[in-house]
C-alpha cells in the first residue's frame, strides 16, 4: 500500500529525469513495497526503475513480482541488466521462473548467467517437475561435528551472506551426510568453547529431492519448521527449501482444488494471462460433461410424462427438490475434498464418514421435508380463506407427504454421493476435486427426479395420480 500511495510523485519524479531523488529514495524502501509499486507502473517506467536500483536490491524486487510481470521486464531490459538480476536472484526462485518459460527461452537465459550461477540452474532444472529438487536453494551452511561454537560463529560471520536462512545451521560429516541441524539461538547461549558434538540431539527432519512439492506442504505444517534440509538418496545435503516457497507451493495446490471444486480443469497461470482457446480447453470438456448428465435428467422425467400430465402441480416442485439435492450433496463434496487436501480424512476413515454423513443427511432431509410440508399447508390455508377454493385440491395432505419424503429421500442421497464420490476417485487414484460440485449436483438431479415420482407413485395412486 505504501507504493501504490506515493505512485502519482514517483511517476512526476520520473518524468521530471530527478533519478538522484529517487535512488536515494528507493534505498529506503522495503522490497515488497517496491514491487507493488513497479507492478502498478507502465512497462517504460518499471525499466526506468530497475535501472536506478543497485543490482541486488534490483534482485529482491524482481523476486517479488508474479511471472507475467517479471517475463515483461526481462524481455524490456538491457542484455547486461538482465544478466545483472538473473545472477543476484536466489536460484530457487530462478528456477520458478525457468520452469515456467519455453525452452528455447530458458536456454538462451542460461547463457547470461555466470558459470556457477548456470551450474546451479542447470542441476536445480535437471530435477523433476514438482519435486522438491525444483524448489531448494543450495544456498545453506553446513558445519562439521567436530567444531566449537567459536569456530561455528566465525564461520557464519565469513559465509552467512550467501546463506538463504541463518535460522538454522546444517551438521554434516566429511562426506556431505547430514548428522542433525541445530537452531541458531541454541548456539548464541552455549560457551565458545563447546563443540557442537556435545550438543546437539540427532533429532531432525528432511525433504527427499525427489518427493513431491505438495508432501513438503504437510511435512512444514507437521513440523513448524521455518526451512527445512534436502537430502538425495545417500543422506547427502543437497539443499534446503524455505517456508515462503512452501507457501506459494500451497497457494497454488488450493487454487488447482478451488478451479477443479467449480467444474473445470486447473488453468495452472493467473486468470489474466489465459489465452481464450486455452480458457475454451479447460471449460467447455466439463461443461460437455454435466450438459450430457443433465440430459439424462431430462430423460428420466420422460419417463414419468404420463404422471406430469395427470398431476401438473408435481412439476411445480420439481426444481425445488432436485436443487435441494444438489446443494447438500455439493456440501458433502466440498467438505470431504477440502478434509483430504489438509490430511483430517483418509481412504481408510470411509466408513466413519459414511455413518457421519447418514446422520447428518437424514437430519438435513427432515428439516428440508418439514418445510416442504408447511409450505404446502400454509399455501393451502391461504388459499382457502382468502379465495374459498383449494390451491391443491382435496390430497394436499398427500401431495405434502410426497414432497417432504422426497425431500428427505434426495437430500439423503446427495449427502451420501457427494461424501463418497472423492473416497471413490482416490481409491482408483484420480484427484478427488475432480469430482466437482457442478458434477455431483447433476448426477443427483438425475437420481432426484426418479426419487420424487416414485414418492409421488407410492402416496398419489388413486387420487391425483
Amino acid at each position: 500500500m505504501f507504493g501504490a500511495l506515493i505512485e502519482p510523485e514517483i511517476r512526476e519524479m520520473i518524468a521530471a529525469r530527478n533519478f538522484g531523488a529517487l535512488r536515494e529514495a528507493f534505498e529506503e524502501w522495503d522490497p515488497a513495497d517496491l514491487a507493488e509499486l513497479v507492478a502498478g507502473l507502465p512497462e517504460s517506467e518499471r525499466v526506468i526503475i530497475f535501472r536506478l536500483l543497485p543490482h541486488a536490491l534490483a534482485a529482491d524486487v524482481f523476486e517479488y513480482l508474479d511471472l507475467e510481470n517479471q517475463q515483461v521486464l526481462l524481455h524490456a531490459m538491457a542484455h547486461e541488466e538482465a544478466v545483472a538480476v538473473l545472477n543476484e536472484m536466489s536460484p530457487d526462485d530462478r528456477t520458478a521462473l525457468l520452469e515456467e518459460l519455453p525452452s528455447n527461452v530458458v536456454t538462451q537465459l542460461l547463457r547470461l548467467l555466470s558459470p556457477e550461477e548456470r551450474r546451479i540452474a542447470q542441476q536445480l532444472l535437471n530435477y523433476p517437475e514438482e519435486s522438491v529438487g525444483r524448489l531448494m536453494t543450495p544456498d545453506f551452511l553446513a558445519v562439521r561435528d567436530g567444531w566449537t561454537i567459536g569456530e561455528v560463529l566465525e564461520y557464519i560471520r565469513l559465509h552467512g551472506k550467501d546463506s538463504e536462512t541463518l535460522n538454522v545451521i546444517y551438521i554434516v560429516d566429511e562426506h556431505g551426510k547430514l548428522v542433525d541441524d541445530i537452531r541458531i539461538g541454541h548456539l548464541l547461549i552455549e560457551p565458545l568453547e563447546t563443540k557442537i558434538s556435545d550438543i546437539r540431539d540427532e533429532n531432525f527432519v528432511t525433504l527427499r529431492v525427489s518427493e513431491p512439492q505438495r508432501d513438503a506442504v504437510e511435512i512444514f505444517k507437521k513440523y513448524d519448521r521455518s526451512s527445512l534440509p534436502v537430502v538425495d538418496g545417500s543422506g547427502v545435503l543437497v539443499g534446503i527449501v524455505t517456508v515462503d516457497d512452501v507457501l506459494d507451493v500451497a497457494e497454488e495446490e488450493a487454487t488447482k482444488e478451488i478451479q477443479k471444486i467449480g467444474g473445470l480443469e486447473a488453468l495452472d497461470e493467473p486468470y489474466l494471462t489465459v489465452s481464450m482457446a486455452r480458457m475454451f480447453r479447460k471449460r467447455g470438456p466439463w461443461l460437455v460433461v454435466l450438459f450430457a448428465g443433465e440430459m439424462l435428467t431430462a430423460t428420466a422425467m420422460g419417463f414419468f410424462e404420463e404422471q406430469l400430465e395427470k398431476a401438473l402441480v408435481l412439476a411445480v416442485f420439481l426444481p425445488l427438490i432436485i436443487s435441494s439435492g444438489g446443494n447438500s450433496g455439493s456440501q458433502a463434496s466440498t467438505l470431504i475434498i477440502r478434509a483430504m487436501a489438509l490430511g483430517e480424512v483418509r481412504l481408510r476413515d470411509w466408513w466413519r464418514v459414511m455413518r457421519k454423513e447418514l446422520a447428518a443427511g437424514a437430519l438435513l432431509g427432515l428439516l428440508l421435508g418439514a418445510l416442504g410440508f408447511m409450505r404446502i399447508g400454509v399455501w393451502q390455508a391461504v388459499s382457502v380463506n382468502l379465495r374459498g377454493s383449494s390451491v391443491y385440491g382435496d390430497h394436499w395432505v398427500l401431495l405434502g407427504l410426497t414432497v417432504g419424503v422426497a425431500l428427505l429421500g434426495v437430500v439423503l442421497w446427495g449427502t451420501l454421493t457427494g461424501s463418497m464420490l472423492p473416497f471413490i476417485l482416490r481409491r482408483l487414484g484420480a484427484d478427488p476435486a475432480t469430482s466437482s460440485t457442478p458434477f455431483v449436483a447433476t448426477l443427483v438431479d438425475v437420481t432426484g427426479v426418479i426419487i420424487y415420482f416414485l414418492a409421488a407413485l407410492d402416496f398419489l395412486s388413486g387420487t391425483m395420480l
